[in-house]
Order: structure tokens, then C-alpha cells, then sequence
């Protein structure tokens, strides 16, 4: 995450993000109270969450699975939660918007949770909002021209990278949202 996170350098490569945020904290406020959880969130490490000695929660999981349970278990909380949905591959800023978790357009992650959510019968049980990009991305699959003599025919595909001005823009309407 050297590319995008604030936090990371050379100097932190095979350290924790959690303690890596708390060292930078203590740079810019040694007085400031950081806790940290090194563990990661999914059904199976649900129970070790208790939300409800929270004031918000926000969601930044990649993971489709654990971004579901997160939310189902946040919501199940009654805290108020603020959710990230896709910023991979994504590029124009002006694209970015705030919109209640039912009323995300055009964001392939979040489709992906209402899916999942539809087909499992498992719903939010409560409204929050999402950050997501209305920006549509093309169709990153593509043939190649026809193959010649002996080679086969491939479709090429790119990794889901993010940029940083694009993740820096979805955690400071994170954060604007709480405040």
C-alpha cells in the first residue's frame, strides 16, 4: 500500500497497519489514545467486536464476505455505520458521491452486496450511507486479434488497483461523515 496509504513507507513494509496508524498518530499528537486490534474482520471473528462501545463504525473491507457480515453485524448493533464501496480502478474524483446503501448506483461492489443479501435473505437492518464512484469502468476484458499459426487465443485482464488520490478522497468523506 506504499502507493496509497499516508502511513506506508519502505520503513513500515512487514508491520502492522494498526501500528503503523499509531506511530504516525504519536508523531502528529503523543497525547492521543490508540487502540489496536491486529485482526481481521470476518464471520468467524465477529464475536470479538462489540460494537455497541462504539460511536460509529466504518467499513473499508475489500473482502465481499466480510464487508456482508460487517455490515449485518454493525447494523444488528444499531451504531451508526459508514460504509466504503468500490474505488478500484476508478480515476475521476468528480465521480464520488454519498448515498444511502439501496440507492448506490452504478458501483459493482455495491450490486454485489445487494445480491448477496437478497439471496441469502439477510438485510441491514438498518439505513447507512456509502461512498462509492458513479464513474462506469469499461469492459477490462478484451480478445486479442485473431491468434496466428500454433498460438491460442487469450483474454487479457488487469488487477483491481486503486489510486490514491481516489482512496485519500474516500476516507476523507469517511471521516466527514462522522464528524
Amino acid at each position: 500500500n506504499i502507493n496509497r496509504q499516508i502511513i506506508a513507507t519502505h520503513s513500515t513494509v512487514g508491520q502492522y497497519k494498526t501500528e503503523a496508524m499509531r506511530d504516525r498518530i504519536a508523531e502528529i499528537n503523543p497525547e492521543a489514545k490508540v487502540y489496536c486490534y491486529n485482526i481481521f474482520f470476518d464471520e468467524s471473528t465477529k464475536a470479538e467486536f462489540d460494537f455497541t462501545k462504539y460511536s460509529y463504525v466504518i467499513d473499508a473491507i475489500d473482502s465481499l464476505a466480510s464487508k456482508a457480515a460487517l455490515i449485518l453485524h454493525a447494523t444488528s448493533c444499531g451504531i451508526p455505520l459508514f460504509s466504503s464501496m468500490g474505488a478500484a480502478l476508478k480515476f475521476d474524483p468528480t465521480a464520488i458521491r454519498v448515498a444511502e446503501f439501496w440507492n448506490v448506483k452504478g458501483c459493482p461492489l455495491a450490486r454485489a452486496l445487494r445480491q448477496r443479501f437478497k439471496k441469502q435473505h439477510t438485510f441491514p437492518r438498518h439505513k447507512f450511507q456509502c461512498v462509492f464512484s458513479e464513474e462506469l469502468l469499461a469492459n477490462r476484458g478484451e480478445e486479442k486479434p485473431e491468434p496466428l499459426a500454433g498460438e491460442a487465443s487469450m483474454v487479457v485482464t488487469h488487477g483491481n488497483g486503486s489510486l490514491a488520490h481516489i482512496t485519500a478522497i474516500y476516507g476523507f468523506t469517511l471521516s466527514g461523515l462522522v464528524l
